[in-house]
């Protein structure tokens, strides 16, 4: 007798093509095939591994400093990863010592800066590893144009969004951006979030914030994220605000677009 039972039919196995989402999975009987029980056994090991991978802080500094960039490694009041993920308030603030450490730093640099870069472990350190220097590559090329000063780059282990706001307080900086990897789903492990504030300060609410999500290779390019991001500072600081009434009006233009949009154009606006 043979053994071999094969999987059914399934007419909607041409649009995984066009998506990464689990859709058409197919069947065999009333379960799903071996191997696609088998693809979200591994995905889902993906994602839990992604949370729990320690953050290699010591390598990215010294990838930042071979750039020329000094940096300052803090740590959040959450001692460990296990008090990290069941005390989400206390990744939100930084430790005795690293508030100790900044308030060093800004009697040393008197005077404060327009832009302090926070880098974070979050819920996916993979995605930090990843994304952050080539992130940082494309948007300090563009950010250099317009003179911000900037504090050296602060690396938060343990850390949550929330954490660059006292980290920006301490600095004197008005404006921080938050580089933190996102909770990692079952086709993103490795997916990085920005934050922006304006005029950070201890107790403000995401209400705010603008975020920015979903930068990878599969998702927001590095060139996009660099261009949304720029745009909002430069509104935050004509506006002198940001979050829910700052929105994201950049002109994208299309891949294969010969022209540029109109001014203010914003294709998911449409025309204004």
């Amino acid at each position: 007798m043979d053994r071999h039972v094969p999987s059914a039919d399934n007419p909607w196995l041409a649009l995984r093509n066009l998506t990464p989402a689990r859709i058409a999975l197919g069947r065999t009987g009333t379960s799903l095939p071996t191997g696609a029980q088998l693809d979200f056994q591994f995905a889902h090991a993906q994602a839990r591994d992604a949370v729990h991978l320690p953050f290699d802080h010591g390598a990215l500094r010294e990838q930042l400093q071979a750039r020329g960039r000094e940096t300052l490694l803090l740590h959040s009041a959450a001692a460990d990863r296990h008090q990290y993920l069941q005390r989400p308030d206390l990744g939100r603030r930084l430790c005795d010592d690293s508030v100790a450490a900044l308030r060093e730093h800004a009697q040393a640099h008197p005077g404060g800066v327009d832009l302090a870069i926070v880098v974070a472990d979050g819920l996916s350190a993979l995605a930090v590893h990843r994304h952050t220097l080539p992130l940082l590559g494309r948007f300090e090329e563009q950010a250099s144009a317009d003179g911000w000063s900037m504090a050296p780059i602060v690396l938060v282990e343990q850390g949550r969004v929330a954490v660059a706001d006292e980290v920006g307080e301490l600095l004197g900086a008005r404006m921080t951006v938050m580089l933190i990897g996102e909770r990692p789903g079952l086709s993103s492990p490795d997916s990085l979030g920005l934050y922006f504030t304006y005029g950070p300060k201890v107790g403000l609410t995401d209400a705010y914030r603008n975020c920015i999500s979903n930068v990878r290779l599969e998702g927001l390019s590095y060139g996009m994220a660099a261009h949304r991001l720029l745009y909002l500072m430069r509104e935050a600081c004509r506006r002198k605000l940001s979050g829910v009434n700052l929105k994201d009006e950049a002109e994208v233009h299309s891949l294969d677009a010969d022209q540029p949009p109109a001014k203010g154009g914003n294709f998911l606006l449409g025309d204004r």
